[in-house]
């Protein structure tokens, strides 16, 4: 590696819009983020699902070849 070319990674925080905070290492000293692991549906067990099979139903309904 080159000297003196590479910015300084350091130790780093990073704030949730929830009041999470998480330390870590990067080039950035402080960070700021809407959603994290602690707040974010998909990982707080809050993600609903949609109902595709309801859905995959009214396609076929909709689009079913008519024999005559």
């Amino acid at each position: 590696m080159k000297k003196e070319i590479h910015p300084n990674y350091a130790e780093a925080t990073i704030t949730c819009a929830c009041g999470h905070v998480t330390q870590t290492r990067s080039t950035v000293k402080e960070m700021s983020v809407n959603t994290c692991s602690t707040c974010h549906p998909f990982f707080t067990g809050q993600h609903t699902m949609l109902d595709t099979e309801g859905r995959v139903d009214q396609f076929r309904k909709r689009y079913a070849l008519k024999s005559t």
